[in-house]
C-alpha cells in the first residue's frame, strides 16, 4: 500500500494521501511556531515580573571603597611589599647562620662532654696516685726501720 493508493473520505470529500502528508506535515509546522510563540511570551512575562533593585546604595559603597582606597595610599604597597620582600630574605639569610652556629654548638658540647669525661678520669687516677704514694710512703718507712734494724744487728755498740 502506497501513499498515493490512499485515500481519506470525510463526508463527501475524498482526500489523497499525498495531500494528508502535506496537511499533517503544515499542522505540525504551525503546532510547533505556536508553541514556541508560547514558551517565548511566558519566559518575557517572567522576565518582566523581576524587579531590578535600586542600584544607588552599590554606587555609593564602590565610591566609599574607592575612597578608601585612595586614603590609604594603596599605590605605595607595591614599594613596602618589595622592602618586606629584601627583609624576609635577610631574615632567612641570618636564620641559616643562625643554625650554622648551632651545629658549630652542639659539636663543642660533644667536645665539653668529652673533656668532662676525661678530667673525671684524671681525678679518678689522681685519687689513686695518692693512695698509691701513701703506700710508697709506708713502705720507704718500713724499709728504712729494717735498715736501721740491720744496722743496730751488724754494729750493737753503736
Amino acid at each position: 500500500m502506497a501513499l498515493e493508493d490512499t485515500e481519506l473520505k470525510i463526508g463527501n470529500t475524498s482526500f489523497k494521501g499525498v495531500y494528508i502528508a502535506i496537511l499533517l506535515s503544515l499542522a505540525t509546522t504551525l503546532g510547533g511556531g505556536v508553541w514556541t510563540a508560547s514558551s517565548l511570551y511566558s519566559r518575557l512575562t517572567a522576565v518582566e515580573a523581576v524587579e531590578i533593585p535600586d542600584i544607588k546604595p552599590l554606587q555609593e559603597t564602590i565610591g566609599l571603597i574607592q575612597q578608601q582606597l585612595t586614603d590609604n595610599d594603596v599605590s605605595q604597597l607595591k614599594s613596602k611589599l618589595a622592602e618586606l620582600g629584601v627583609n624576609l630574605k635577610t631574615i632567612m639569610e641570618q636564620q641559616k647562620d643562625l643554625l650554622e652556629i648551632k651545629k658549630q654548638v652542639n659539636e663543642l658540647d660533644k667536645g665539653v662532654e668529652g673533656i668532662k669525661a676525661t678530667v673525671a678520669e684524671s681525678k679518678i687516677l689522681a685519687e689513686g696516685v695518692k693512695d698509691i704514694e701513701a703506700r710508697v710512703k709506708v713502705i720507704a718507712k718500713e724499709i728504712d726501720d729494717l735498715w736501721e734494724g740491720l744496722d743496730y744487728l751488724s754494729n750493737p755498740l753503736k
